[in-house]
């Protein structure tokens, strides 16, 4: 599929993307397209470009503010980058992140997530595992769609202990997969999986009926997921999984995104060279 041919160039509205669009991709086998973005003009860009999912995530911490992770951001900034994301886009599904300790109980999880729905988004994500599945159900519940982040969660990067690949021993892997289902069947609708080996990515989608996202997770995920500024070749960290589209682009920041949404459809990205063994 070449940039001239690619979604997002065709005359009139788009159709909005939802949940039961993605659905319907994970069914037939087709691949869709997620990126970051935290302004109205990157959004409409984004969207116009037919990029079917944008995340106002909380990496805004790093990219736009300048810190060292994402524990500083405060649901202040949440709302604020959603609502101007809001205003920008064009038929995109919007995911908004939970920052830092924003959903550290029962009530402060309900009232915050409210906050980023009214603000503009039509899901919202929280980074763990078994821990969070009583949250997931709680939002379910009452009509929030969430998006479950495991593997490498940067939330909890001092937990952690850096920014390294999550799975790799086999009784966390094995344990990921129980998760990843526990948190399916308390009703979680996407799942969304950083830094993971290419094989444990593999198993995780094709064992859960909800699609599932990557970064860094390899190419058999049903979705993929950049940072816009990394997807630009501006980040000024480079990890083994970014691409910069913007290089071999033949019309500037719109060519890179259609040429990125045309490259996971066709499942010509993530490369070999982007996975983790």
């Amino acid at each position: 599929m070449s940039a001239q041919s690619s979604p997002g160039q065709s005359a009139g509205p788009r159709k909005p993307v939802t949940l039961s669009t993605l659905n319907k991709r994970k069914q037939n086998g087709e691949k869709f397209t997620c990126l970051t973005a935290y302004d109205a003009c990157l959004a409409a860009q984004i969207s116009e470009a037919g990029v079917d999912v944008i995340l106002i995530g909380d990496s805004l911490g790093m990219v736009i503010q300048g810190h060292d992770s994402t524990l500083p951001v405060t649901m202040e900034d949440m709302v604020y980058h959603i609502s101007a994301v809001k205003r920008g886009n064009r038929g995109a599904f919007l995911i908004g992140d939970m920052p830092f300790m924003s959903y550290a109980s029962e009530t402060q999880t309900l009232e915050n997530a409210a906050t980023l729905m009214r603000s503009g988004a039509h899901m919202i994500k929280i980074e763990g595992g078994a821990w969070i599945a009583e949250s997931t159900r709680l939002l379910a519940e009452r009509g929030i769609p969430v998006c479950a982040h495991m593997g490498l969660t940067p939330q909890s990067i001092n937990r952690i202990g850096g920014f390294f690949v999550q799975g790799r021993d086999p009784r966390q892997a094995e344990s990921m997969v129980e998760e990843a289902l526990l948190l399916e069947a308390s009703g979680a609708s996407l799942l969304l999986l950083e830094c993971v080996p290419r094989e444990l990515a593999r198993k995780i989608t094709e064992a859960l009926q909800i699609p599932v996202i990557g970064i860094g997770a390899g190419p058999d995920t049903d979705g993929q997921v950049m940072v816009i500024y990394d997807l630009l070749g501006i980040s000024p960290i480079t990890p083994r999984f970014v691409k910069n589209f913007l290089q071999d682009s033949r019309d500037g920041i719109p060519g890179a995104l259609r040429d990125y949404v045309a490259q996971v459809r066709d499942k010509r990205f993530p490369a070999p060279e982007h996975c983790f063994d």
